[in-house]
């Protein structure tokens, strides 16, 4: 039997239910980002907490919080929300890309850094006791900088050592191949690993390939109509089933801004996919069989150790 570390311990994947494998809750960017955008920072536990009510009454059940070492995680914060919520929460180890890592991280070696993400996997994070239940790596548009290689060869460390799913992030759907080469090349079995962001880069030739290694292939944009509408996104999933790659599909909303979230006064929010998104779904032909798979079945195969 598999088991997913969630923040408040171990349990079985097929406990997991209904679930969105990228989100944001509470996050302090760097300032590159906060340069960029101050609508990036989620300071609020309170409205964490109501965002994840509507997402359970809508019937969600389980949330991956992608936020990152480098991102601003907060692990005494989700775990203030784990304890207030019905919500099983599993957060990261690991990095987001180059642009938002510290002096100290671009300064570790490959061997330290993976030692660090080895720890909080088993260990927990710092004398916290709460431990990770997956691994994030990434890169930049269109390239992998030479200490985004050595984190994500890091990770690949990591998850041999303790066999943590890993999540990559790709810039824009870019980059997400050559990802996968250094991990397989440094032995991680691709069927754990998640690449996430590639509906920002529709191409479904792309998906297939990657699916093709074994990989999952994370789409994380429904309801972001400013990048793509969702006519494209279903298109996407069709094309991925009629490939016969629905088993490698992975869909969660990444609202990682506060004006993406109903708790502060945006939107689309976490009820969105539930609630609009998977009911076009099955308007437009899709079975629910396919839904089943992609949210409940897919991530507990994905998380499972």
């Amino acid at each position: 039997m598999s088991i997913v570390n969630t923040i408040k311990g171990p349990i079985p994947s097929r406990e997991l239910g209904f679930t969105y494998t990228h989100e944001h809750l509470v996050c302090f960017p760097p300032r590159p980002a906060m340069k960029d955008d101050p609508d990036y920072q989620l300071p609020s536990t309170s409205k964490a907490i109501e965002e994840l009510e509507y997402f359970y009454a809508a019937g969600g059940r389980t949330l991956v919080e992608g936020t990152a070492r480098d991102y601003g995680r907060d692990v005494m914060a989700m775990n203030e929300i784990a304890q207030k919520t019905a919500v099983n929460i599993i957060f990261c180890t690991g990095y987001n890309k180059s642009r938002f890592y510290d002096n100290e991280t671009l300064k570790a070696s490959e061997g330290e850094l993976a030692d660090l993400m080895i720890k909080e996997l088993t260990e927990g994070v710092g004398d916290t006791g709460l431990k990770p239940g997956y691994i994030k790596c990434g890169s930049w548009y269109n390239v992998i900088t030479p200490e985004e290689e050595k984190v994500t060869k890091a990770a690949a460390k990591a998850h041999l050592a303790t066999k943590a799913p890993i999540w990559v992030h790709t810039e824009a759907g870019t980059m997400g191949l050559e990802q996968l080469d250094i991990l397989e090349a440094a032995g991680v079995n691709l069927h754990k690993v998640c690449v996430g962001h590639m509906d920002r880069n529709p191409d479904l030739w792309l998906h297939c390939e990657v699916a093709k290694r074994g990989a999952y292939v994370g789409y994380d944009g429904p309801g972001k109509v400013k990048y793509f509408p969702d006519s494209v996104r279903i298109e996407l999933i069709k094309g991925m089933i009629a490939k016969g790659f629905q088993d490698r599909l992975l869909i969660s909303g990444d609202m990682g801004r506060q004006s993406y979230l109903r708790a502060y006064h945006g939107g689309p929010g976490f009820e969105y996919i539930i609630k609009k998104f998977i009911p076009r779904m099955l308007a437009e032909g899709i079975a629910q069989s396919y839904i089943d798979q992609i949210w409940v079945e897919n991530p507990a195969e994905w998380l499972g150790v």
